[in-house]
């Protein structure tokens, strides 16, 4: 919902101030611009604000490998990036690109930043990183997405050593559809290929975990199906509620509200594992796009984040 226009000035006036830009590593303009678009999810309008911000190829200190195949669908194809220095083995962080299930990839164009961006930050913070790409709706729907993670587990388990990283140190992070498709691998125990998941930490950002919580939207029927009464077993808030995998959740200010009830529901789900609670962040100022457009620019307040994550392993 936007906000009234009276509210809407006092609010970027006061994002504006010196005062606030002191404090927040967003510039004014962005953080006015995204508070202008409101609770939206526009891809275009928030790649126009986050594309000159990003890196151009070709990339420096940095080695790329593009369209791996780790299994036999068209779209299982990873990127890898890995540091020109590295010191071996690193930690590997694997990104799982949205697109509300129907949409998307590993990179939104052959010339767009999106989401090298999050491969380029991860090589430079002591990561190898791999970007995934899976199977899409409505031709492939539930359970492709965690079966399609699974076997890109599978390959990185069994092939990330020759590229300098680590297989016991496999970190999965996915963002609005693709959190869905990281939750429902890492909640159900069954779609694993890999002992134990083979994960040392799972990273959702803006996902769905509960199916019941709120009426199903066009594109999310078409890949969890249109019988309401399957919804809870393909949700992922029961599992996620009792694994020992590390786990972090995120999710942005201006998102969706939808998203930001999931994000409090799973976070309270969680408190109730004997691990503990899972790592909750919920990232002020951000929109729905600009808290992953926004990786490997100066706003690091989710990357600070996951880097703790990683050293802490909570």
């Amino acid at each position: 919902m936007l906000l009234p226009k009276l509210a809407f000035g006092l609010v970027a006036a006061l994002i504006a101030s010196p005062a606030w830009a002191q404090q927040s590593p967003m510039p004014a303009e962005i953080a006015v611009r995204l508070l202008e678009m409101g609770r939206v999810i526009d891809p275009p309008k928030t790649l126009a604000i986050y594309a000159p911000l990003q890196q151009k190829e070709p990339y420096q200190g940095v080695r790329t490998e593009r369209d791996v195949k780790y299994g036999a669908a068209e779209r299982n194809l990873l990127d890898v990036f890995v540091p020109e220095t590295a010191a071996s083995p690193r930690p590997v962080l694997t990104f799982v690109h949205g697109g509300a299930f129907v949409g998307g990839n590993k990179r939104t164009t052959p010339t767009s930043p999106f989401y090298d961006n999050i491969m380029l930050w991860a090589a430079k913070n002591g990561f190898v990183g791999v970007n995934v790409a899976y199977r899409l709706a409505p031709q492939s729907p539930w359970p492709a997405g965690a079966r399609d993670l699974a076997s890109a587990v599978r390959w990185i388990s069994d092939r990330i050593g020759e590229r300098g990283g680590d297989p016991s140190r496999i970190y999965l992070m996915g963002h609005s559809a693709g959190a869905v498709h990281v939750s429902n691998y890492v909640s159900h125990p069954e779609f694993h290929e890999v002992k134990g998941g083979g994960l040392a930490g799972a990273i959702m950002v803006s996902g769905i975990y509960d199916l019941t919580a709120m009426p199903l939207a066009e594109t999310q029927i078409a890949y969890f199906g249109t019988d309401p009464a399957r919804y809870a077993e393909r949700s992922s808030l029961a599992g996620l509620a009792t694994t020992d995998i590390p786990l972090m959740l995120a999710a942005a200010e201006l998102d969706p509200e939808g998203f930001v009830l999931q994000f409090d529901r799973m976070k309270q789900a969680t408190c109730k594992r004997a691990v503990g609670c899972a790592r909750a962040v919920l990232l002020p100022q951000h929109s729905h796009m600009s808290e992953v457009y926004s990786i490997n620019t100066a706003d690091t307040r989710l990357t600070d984040q996951i880097l703790d994550f990683v050293k802490t392993g909570k």
